[in-house]
């Protein structure tokens, strides 16, 4: 099963985007040129890749589904799971959600895709994909990268400090120790996700089990204090975690 990295790493590439989250994929309009690229023929001119609004994810989801319809493709698509954030723990289940269906949608990109060429920029016609803001990579192996090392976009070392260039070595050194520190610390940072990513697999199969266990219970009129409890810690969250205000109760399942 890919992990959280991997599966980021390949949507990134495949469709040209910077995605940081799992989460983002709950707009829908990633899903939906996913699937564009083993199809084609996605109407994209219809789904929203810059979707800020829920209304708006819902309408990219509605597109999917039309696909899915369409092409036959048998996988109930939970759009509620997939963009609500009204929880308690919505968080945690928002990224579990969009995690497993973003697993399930590369397993069928790898059995469907017949390794065509793939436009993705043009596809979407060159629709800007807002993404929380990053550090651009470091520039390295390329010409003059020392003195044009830019961060967030920004271009640096064109304007000598003092009007002098003696200082470039000093320079040098300090850039490759910033790209040491953060080569170390996306180390750690990609193997804190991956720890992340596996105990959530284990809740995810945990909670799973209890309400399988709870169901078949209740259909022969039984009832387990235990499974209640387990259930209520898996649902817990943590002190001083507080519900704003507004939040509305959840709303049924939409279908279209």
């Amino acid at each position: 099963m890919a992990s959280r990295t991997d599966l980021l790493a390949w949507l990134n590439e495949l469709l040209q985007i910077n995605y940081t989250k799992v989460e983002q994929c709950g707009g829908g309009g990633a899903y939906c040129q996913v699937i564009d690229s083993i199809y084609g023929d996605v109407p994209m001119k219809r789904v929203k890749m810059n979707a800020k609004h829920e209304y708006e994810y819902i309408a990219n989801f509605k597109v999917l589904q039309n696909v899915f319809k369409a092409k036959k493709i048998d996988k109930p698509i939970p759009v509620e799971k997939l963009v609500k954030c009204k929880m308690q723990y919505a968080a945690m289940r928002r990224f579990i959600d969009n995690l497993e269906f973003l697993q399930w949608i590369k397993r069928f990109w790898d059995a469907n895709y017949g390794g065509q060429g793939y436009d993705a920029v043009g596809r979407r016609e060159g629709a800007v994909v807002d993404t929380p803001a990053t550090i651009a990579p470091l520039a390295t192996g390329r010409s003059g990268s020392a003195g044009n090392l830019s961060l967030g976009g920004r271009a640096g070392g064109k304007t000598p400090v003092g009007g002098h260039r003696s200082g470039s070595a000093a320079s040098n050194e300090t850039v490759q120790l910033l790209q040491g520190q953060v080569k170390e610390l996306s180390g750690h940072l990609e193997g804190l996700e991956k720890e992340r990513d596996f105990y959530f697999e284990k809740l995810r199969e945990i909670e799973i089990l209890v309400q399988q266990q709870l169901e078949a219970h209740e259909a022969a009129g039984k009832e387990d204090e235990t499974l209640r409890k387990i259930q209520a810690i898996l649902y817990s969250t943590e002190e001083g975690f507080e519900v704003p205000d507004g939040a509305a109760p959840i709303d049924e399942e939409e279908t279209f």
